[in-house]
Parts: C-alpha cells; structure tokens; sequence
C-alpha cells in the first residue's frame, strides 16, 4: 500500500495544521475529512432542515460538490455544531466512506479527522492521534475566532470544544478513540513548529526513513 498517514484527534489539537505540512514534507494528497462533515451539515442549514434528521443529512451528503469545500462558513460554533450532529449519523459516515477510502488509495495521502486510523484506514502506514488539554484548545479556537473578526468569550468557546469532545466520543457511530497502534502526539505545550519537528521523529521511528521526503 501507498504511504497513507492517519491523523485523528479532538477539536483545535492542531491535527489539520500538522496534516498540511507532513503532506508538503512527505509530497502527498492532503484530505481534512472534517470538511466533508461541515460541508454537510452546512449544506443542511441552507436547506432550513435539522443536521440531526437521518434521511435530510445523507442527501445532503450525497449532493456534495467540490465547491462545497471551499466555502468560507465552513468553520464557527453553528457549523460545528451542525458538524458534530451529521457526523453522528451512521448513513452520512457510509456515504461519505468511499471518498475518503478512494482518496489515498491511488497514491497515498495524508487524511485528519476522527476515525481515519480506526474505520477508514484501519491499515494506515502509521497513525497519529493528536490531542491537548481543552483549556489550551478553546484558546486556539478563540484565538483562531478572533483573527477572523468574530466576537466570541472564551469560556463559551471552550465549553463547546468540551461539548463537541463529549458528543464525537459518545456517538454509536466511528466513536472517537485512538486507534490501538497510533502513536498519541499531545501538543498542550507545543506550538506548530515543534509539533511537527515532534511528528518527523516519531513518523521516523515507525517508519525507519528517517523522516525523508518521498
């Protein structure tokens, strides 16, 4: 199989961040399959429907575009929430399993989510579980709020991130855990330089590559 990296993790761990520049390093495709859920459930509410209806969320998903990726309200406390009620949906996760599984096989990738290692890529070359603490990240999404001109408190934003890990973990559907063999990369102290110089090593002593480009 193609070098396919894994990477998974909560909310504002720095995981989309990290999956950009390791696709530069390693020169592959890079998906943030979080925006196939968003682009969902955003779609969903431009319709005036409920994310959490089974039936209005699969054909939403079904209907995808590559435009839909690329929209600018793809991020904020609506969308996440509207993200974490489609992404609890057993038949949106189906539809949306062969995009992603097709995306790597070809000739590898880079893919960050939720359940990559676990239910999409179960034999990924080697998976990432990246996490921090929920202070350090509702900070980060407050910060990440802010520069986008968007009022937002910071113990509110922080209670959502709690809220969202609460409902990605609890769901009957691709629940979020680590895969039994990812390597846990927690970023709590460390900013996008030294986690990825961190990811490098570790991706380097699974690997045996020394961390060189492909």
């Amino acid at each position: 199989m193609s070098l396919v990296i894994a990477i998974d993790g909560p909310a504002a761990a720095g995981k989309g961040t990290l999956a950009k520049r390791l696709a530069a390093h390693f020169d592959l495709p890079h998906l943030d399959t979080g925006l196939l859920y968003r682009a969902t459930g955003r779609r969903v509410l431009d319709a005036g429907g409920d994310p959490s209806d089974a039936a209005t969320a699969e054909e939403a998903a079904r209907a995808l575009l590559p435009e839909d990726f690329s929209r600018a309200d793809l991020r904020g406390p609506e969308a996440d929430a509207a993200a974490a009620a489609v992404a609890s949906i057993p038949a949106v996760r189906a539809a949306l399993l062969d995009f992603q599984r097709n995306f790597g096989a070809e000739r590898g990738a880079v893919l960050d989510g939720r359940d990559i290692g676990t239910i999409v890529f179960p034999k990924a070359s080697v998976k990432l579980f990246v996490t921090a603490s929920a202070e350090a990240r509702g900070r980060r999404r407050w910060l990440e709020l802010r520069g986008r001109g968007i009022a937002a408190d910071l113990d509110e934003v922080t209670d959502q991130v709690r809220l969202r890990d609460k409902q990605d973990r609890d769901r009957a559907a691709a629940p979020l855990v680590p895969a039994a063999d990812a390597i846990l990369l927690d970023t709590t102290d460390l900013d996008a330089d030294a986690t990825f110089a961190r990811a490098l090593a570790l991706l380097a002593q699974r690997l045996g590559t020394a961390g060189r480009s492909q």
